[in-house]
């Protein structure tokens, strides 16, 4: 083993052991929970090195970074989601990677991963993001639609073709009510899931908690979770 490779196996068993443990506590099965491994600002080659580990969810925030990753790592059996913030001149390059955007947060949005999904014959999936510092009509500072735009916008992806609604996602809210409240926020988050899926059962994934907080996501329930300094280690930005 590489001291890389050890250096990363070390770490996704300490997060492995924090995710069961976890599910222990909240009485649910490990398989409930599926560990997404967030690798930007990390090279292909630990993308590679974590795909030997047994990890098959990666997740990016931002295109520059996550397109030519992708396509170096394409031989992999890995699914990729995107995270960040997405712009819709982004969208034909992601469109031709991600298996799953998470953070769908507006009409026009949806409009333009359902044409490029189409254009390409890909189906993508898509979470809506929920902004919990957002009031009900606003979008929240990293992003999201407000809770009151969830039901709208996840008919807007159902209908629409080459995409798939396949849940919701949040990021614990660094001000409002929710502030350093991040189990509320998360049981606030499963709520409104339980609510999408009277209309739409199949949208039963939920992604929330990361490396600080993904014991509290784990405890409301949440599907996924997303990891990246925990598995991977905190450094400055590549270049």
């Amino acid at each position: 083993m590489t001291d890389r490779k050890t250096e990363l196996a070390a770490n996704l068993a300490k997060v492995e052991e924090r995710i069961t443990a976890a599910c222990g506590v909240a009485g649910r099965e490990r398989e409930e929970v599926t560990l997404i491994v967030v690798t930007k600002t990390y090279p292909a080659s630990d993308v590679r090195i974590l795909s030997e580990l047994g990890v098959r969810h990666v997740a990016e925030n931002r295109d520059q970074d996550a397109a030519p990753k992708a396509a170096a790592c394409a031989d992999l059996p890995l699914k990729w989601h995107f995270v960040g913030q997405l712009q819709t001149n982004k969208v034909r390059s992601v469109v031709g990677y991600a298996d799953v955007v998470q953070s769908v947060d507006r009409s026009r949005l949806v409009s333009a991963l359902s044409k490029e999904a189409v254009r390409v014959g890909r189906e993508v999936g898509c979470l809506i993001q929920v902004a919990l510092d957002a009031g009900e009509s606003e979008r929240g500072e990293r992003g999201g639609v407000a809770p009151g735009g969830i039901e709208e916008l996840a008919d807007a992806v159902a209908d629409a073709p080459g995409l798939r609604l396949d849940g919701l996602m949040t990021v614990a809210p660094l001000t409002g009510e929710y502030a350093g409240r991040e189990r509320a926020a998360f049981d606030r988050l499963m709520d409104l899931s339980t609510d999408l899926r009277r209309a739409h059962p199949t949208a039963t994934m939920v992604s929330a908690g990361m490396s600080a907080d993904l014991e509290q996501a784990v405890a409301a329930g949440a599907t996924h979770v997303r990891v990246g300094t925990a598995v991977l280690g905190v450094r400055p930005r590549l270049g």
